[in-house]
């Protein structure tokens, strides 16, 4: 369903891209003569349109919580119409030679059409979400931690298409197995979700399932819902058999063409960022006392520890907790600056050529943090793969600055950790890169 919805609004944001440029040309050149600049503009604006739609992806203008609200919806929208704006602008006069057009008032009325006619498609499509669309009628089944935040999300988020018409927190009994088959059909409903732990140790309800599947009734785990919605795992619920069947260390083509990859795009990052680096490793040098570098132990695959690199951006010789609070007094001057910017992680393009750790993974901890999170139920899995300079749970949550914030880092961490993918890579990366330039 969410896959639907996303292909939908796609579908529907070029419809309007085309739309928009064809009444702009009308606009301008009047409906008898607009044939020959449409042609003129058709492949330029093409070009465009696919900043366009990458632009409005990074702005998770296709994610669920965007159809929700309409004032979230408008400032987003229009955030991200005037970067590509602002984008197109640059690209235009960039590649005149290649585009053969310079359309400042063209871009202007584009721009002003376009955001009115796809607020309007996109106001239009949150009502069909909430109310047009057929929904999907859910039997949840318990009453655990992740049976809970299901409901709490499906019934604050009528947008995502789902209703819980039936809620059995109570323990099933098997005298009441054929009453609730009747009470399935007579409801409607078309999707089952139960703690796997019930089609393990109750084989009365586990048939009452199998007998659901010709009458195109689904039924799914807690667990697998909660992923679905989420995207991440919900550790309260799994045991150690979900790893086991789950999880795999070894990918092994996934693997090789990440590693190339990563040797690829880490040198020439390395080699196109030199005088960056270079100037910032003398303002270092120049406004405190102290090596430019900061070399760390942190924790990698396999548990084995390797050194990090940083530029520094700490004042020497001072001590203070092992996570760095907001407005940090140990921070230098140009520290804050390049922690701000990113700009301190540039040198673990070094570790990443070097093999240590990729682009995208789950972030390397320090020993002494490692040691503490070693609590954490199933903490040690996400030391099965190779650490990356950012990860799922960095673009999903905030830095942890405690065990529990931690523990929730975790669960995005597993959910990489389980469907990690060239794919899902891609999508962090360019998530990254839009946190880089737009706070949320």
């Amino acid at each position: 369903m969410k896959k639907l919805k996303t292909v939908i609004i796609l579908l529907g944001d070029i419809v309007v891209l085309y739309g928009a440029l064809t009444l702009t040309l009308i606009i301008r050149y009047g409906a008898d003569k607009f044939q020959q600049p449409f042609l003129d503009h058709l492949k330029p604006f093409s070009l465009i349109f696919i900043i366009w739609i990458l632009v409005f992806y990074l702005s998770e203008l296709y994610n669920y919580p965007r159809f929700k609200d309409g004032i979230v919806l408008f400032k987003t929208l229009s955030t991200a119409v005037a970067v590509n704006f602002f984008i197109s602008i640059v690209l235009f006069y960039l590649l005149t030679p290649l585009f053969q057009l310079t359309p400042k008032t063209n871009l202007i009325i584009f721009s002003f059409l376009f955001m009115t006619l796809n607020f309007g498609w996109r106001l239009i499509m949150v009502k069909m979400f909430i109310g047009g669309f057929p929904r999907i009628r859910l039997l949840m089944i318990g009453d655990s931690i992740t049976v809970n935040e299901i409901a709490s999300c499906v019934y604050s988020n009528p947008q995502i298409g789902y209703d819980v018409v039936l809620w059995l927190k109570e323990e099933i009994k098997t005298k009441d197995i054929d009453n609730l088959k009747k009470s399935i059909i007579e409801n409607k409903i078309d999707v089952v979700v139960l703690p796997p732990h019930l089609l393990k140790k109750d084989p009365e309800l586990t048939k009452l399932v199998y007998q659901l599947l010709p009458l195109e009734i689904e039924a799914t785990t807690s667990i697998d819902f909660f992923e679905m919605i989420f995207s991440k795992a919900p550790l309260e619920e799994v045991e150690e058999s979900w790893f086991i069947e789950k999880i795999t260390a070894r990918r092994h083509f996934y693997d090789a063409i990440k590693r190339i990859l990563d040797m690829i795009f880490g040198t020439i990052l390395l080699i196109i960022l030199l005088p960056v680096m270079v100037i910032t490793a003398i303002l270092i040098k120049i406004t405190s006392r102290g090596a430019i570098f900061y070399k760390q132990s942190r924790i990698g695959k396999n548990d084995q520890p390797f050194i990090l690199y940083k530029f520094r951006t700490m004042k020497i010789n001072l001590s203070g907790p092992l996570w760095t609070k907001e407005n940090d007094e140990r921070l230098t001057f140009v520290g804050k600056i390049l922690r701000r910017t990113h700009l301190d992680e540039f040198p673990q393009l070094y570790n990443i050529i070097k093999g240590d750790i990729s682009f995208v993974g789950p972030r390397p901890e320090r020993k002494e943090l490692a040691e503490q999170y070693g609590q954490l139920s199933y903490y040690e899995i996400r030391h099965i793969i190779k650490p990356g300079l950012t990860g799922w749970a960095q673009i999903n949550y905030r830095p942890s600055a405690s065990i529990e914030e931690a523990y929730e880092k975790l669960k995005y961490d597993i959910y990489y950790v389980k469907n990690r993918s060239l794919f899902l890579d891609l999508q962090i990366i360019f998530k990254t890169i839009k946190s880089l330039f737009i706070k949320t």
